[in-house]
């Protein structure tokens, strides 16, 4: 059976020396833990480490994490749907906005349940998701900040998870110059500016923070340890803090080519062969996960000899070569898997979630 495994001690050892990094340089920080989907084993784990601020970007998944810690902070992080006001303003102490409407709404629900739900409004800053135009920000703060049960405790801007746009010193100073701008102009304090996400980190180590940010929202570098700035593993961080295992369910000696007419196949390709592996053969082993689970392009084995062949919805081939493998049926393939594997096989019901507490 196919399983991923958490590594608690690799978890604890990036949690700790993010901590510190940040701690260092004057930097609140949150844990985004969206990649975890909720599961409430992996999410005790992370929040027996005691962050302060746990942020996701479903609803369900935050009221999990009130169940589990009352006390902890927890923050919405895209902007509510109007039909989702009632259950950010019951389960996210905070929310990430940028539509007046929606905030009105907030206010209203708010006020019903007897609340103060805070706010971070997001800045647009070039990547082209969420956030407003920076020229209107005067006029949507002085909008807003009126709102009863709202109370707006920072700016915010998020980069590089659409289009690709990196953050740099002149993009972080111009969030933190936004910020001294609705102070001077209403005498109101914002105390967070969360300029700051997974990507940002590497800028701190080179001094490239302008002093005004001074909160992260990190989820990918504490889980993976990836510098993402850079596309390479972050020094003094720990890696494959969660693996995929996966169970070999036959193991045959098989031609190369396949036989018959060929057409699509069910994820709608045509493969194509190459006519000089005509009449050979090699291993190939049939693994017990597929498509439903995971993309193959967000996975990759630990043993270099092995390759993947291809994939149906509930099956994975892997070529094992031409020689006899030290493989056999029932023996579990490891695998490393970027942040968007981790999110499909932890979204999937079907892949049992396990927990590695020490080597």
């Amino acid at each position: 059976m196919a399983f991923v495994e958490l590594d608690v001690d690799k978890l604890r050892h990036n949690y700790q020396f993010l901590d510190r990094l940040f701690s260092r340089n004057e930097i609140k920080w949150g844990v985004v833990s969206k990649l975890l989907c909720g599961n409430t084993t992996y999410l005790q784990q992370l929040l027996d480490l005691g962050p302060e601020q746990i942020m996701d970007s479903r609803v369900s998944n935050l009221k999990t994490v009130k169940q589990l810690n009352p006390d902890v902070q927890t923050i919405y992080i895209k902007p509510p749907a109007k039909r989702a006001i009632r259950s950010v303003i019951k389960y996210a102490d905070v929310s990430l906005n940028t539509e007046l409407s929606t905030i009105g709404l907030l206010s209203e629900e708010a006020v019903r349940q007897n609340k103060l739900h805070k706010i971070i409004i997001m800045i647009e800053l070039g990547d082209l998701r969420e956030g407003i135009m920076g020229d209107t920000l005067i006029d949507f703060y002085e909008k807003i900040f009126r709102l009863k049960n709202i109370q707006i405790i920072g700016l915010g801007t998020n980069l590089s998870c659409l289009n690709g746009i990196l953050p740099n010193q002149d993009k972080l100073v111009q969030l933190s110059l936004y910020k001294q701008l609705i102070e001077a102009r209403f005498n109101k304090k914002i105390p967070l500016v969360s300029g700051g996400t997974s990507v940002a980190i590497p800028l701190i180590r080179i001094n490239q923070i302008p002093s005004g940010i001074n909160h992260f929202r990190v989820g990918e570098t504490l889980f993976l340890g990836n510098d993402i700035l850079n596309e390479k593993p972050y020094h003094g961080m720990k890696q494959n803090g969660i693996k995929l295992y996966a169970e070999i369910i036959e193991l045959v000696e098989k031609p190369l080519v396949p036989t018959g007419p060929v057409g699509s196949n069910v994820a709608g390709e045509t493969p194509e062969f190459d006519p000089s592996d005509l009449g050979k053969t090699a291993y190939r082993a049939i693994l017990d996960i597929g498509l439903l689970d995971i993309d193959t392009d967000h996975m990759e084995p630990f043993d270099k000899k092995i390759k993947l062949g291809g994939a149906s919805s509930d099956m994975i081939v892997v070529e094992l070569g031409n020689r006899k493998p030290k493989y056999k049926v029932g023996d579990l393939i490891p695998f490393k898997l970027t942040y968007m594997g981790i999110l499909g096989v932890m979204n999937s019901k079907y892949i049992d979630k396990r927990i590695k507490e020490t080597d």
